[in-house]
């Protein structure tokens, strides 16, 4: 029940006048009934209903709040996103981009859709894919497109190194003047929800480098984490440069095999 127009309060205090109140008029509001109209020096209307203002009011900070929350989780993305070392090149990627013409592209492109779409399955069972083939076939392309995907839609973490950054990395936790250790080194390659390890075999591998890569990939293995890695070489000589043992632990608990056959993209653009 609405009041009537003598129960509105018209009067002017002195706090009111301090802040340029001149005068009040009764005014009724469709969705909150009378209400008093607050009239101010130098104002060119009257007010509105403070009912309908409060609303307002609380419509904009409720909207600037999730603005707020939005710009955060953006920027936190961001940070997500730059945090997993993804070259810029790759960085934009995703499996949309990639071209699959033969049966083969088909199939491997179904199977890494699939493995980012159900990553947290993945995750939970350390599950591994090791892609090798021929260079420029998109082997890099697919796995920053499922390292992009389980950062986005996933809220996991995923880093990306070449054997020889992750080597440099490592080496450069050593000497007296080093930012970190060498334990913080490795623990920022095994803690990662998913771990890209490129260019393996690009090099006759050392003893240091085997050893390196066997730490990491057991670190991995033993807090049961998936570890993703590329070679341009055929997985029959994969042992040779990453180590048999390496190898056997990436394979363990149905790791994935991916083949890569056919002339380098990259080629295909230089003689377009």
């Amino acid at each position: 029940m609405t009041s009537s127009p003598k129960q509105v309060d018209l009067t002017i205090n002195d706090i009111e006048k301090r802040f340029g109140v001149i005068g009040k008029q009764p005014a009724t509001c469709p969705h909150h009934g009378e209400y008093a109209s607050v009239i101010r020096k130098n104002a060119d209307r009257a007010s509105g209903c403070p009912d309908c203002a409060d609303k307002a009011r609380q419509e904009r900070d409720e909207e600037e709040q999730r603005a707020t929350y939005a710009r955060i989780v953006e920027q936190r993305l961001e940070r997500k996103l730059g945090a997993s070392l993804i070259p810029k090149r790759f960085m934009g990627k995703n499996f949309a981009d990639f071209r699959a013409e033969t049966a083969a592209q088909k199939a491997n492109l179904a199977m890494c859709i699939e493995y980012a779409e159900t990553f947290p399955q993945h995750l939970e069972e350390g599950r591994c894919i090791v892609m090798t083939g021929t260079p420029g076939t998109g082997k890099t392309h697919l796995a920053a497109a499922i390292a992009g995907f389980v950062i986005v839609n996933h809220n996991a973490t995923a880093v990306y190194r070449t054997v020889g950054g992750l080597l440099q990395f490592i080496k450069g936790s050593y000497g007296d003047r080093a930012e970190y250790t060498e334990a913080e080194a490795f623990a920022s390659l095994v803690e990662p929800s998913l771990l890209i390890i490129d260019e393996v075999g690009a090099t006759k591998p050392s003893e240091f480098e085997l050893a390196t890569l066997f730490s990491v990939i057991n670190g991995r293995y033993e807090a049961q984490l998936p570890t993703i890695v590329i070679s341009n070489i055929d997985a029959k000589e994969l042992g040779a440069v990453l180590g048999d043992r390496s190898v056997d632990r990436l394979r363990e608990g149905r790791g994935i095999g991916l083949v890569f056959e056919g002339a380098s993209e990259r080629s295909k653009r230089r003689a377009s």
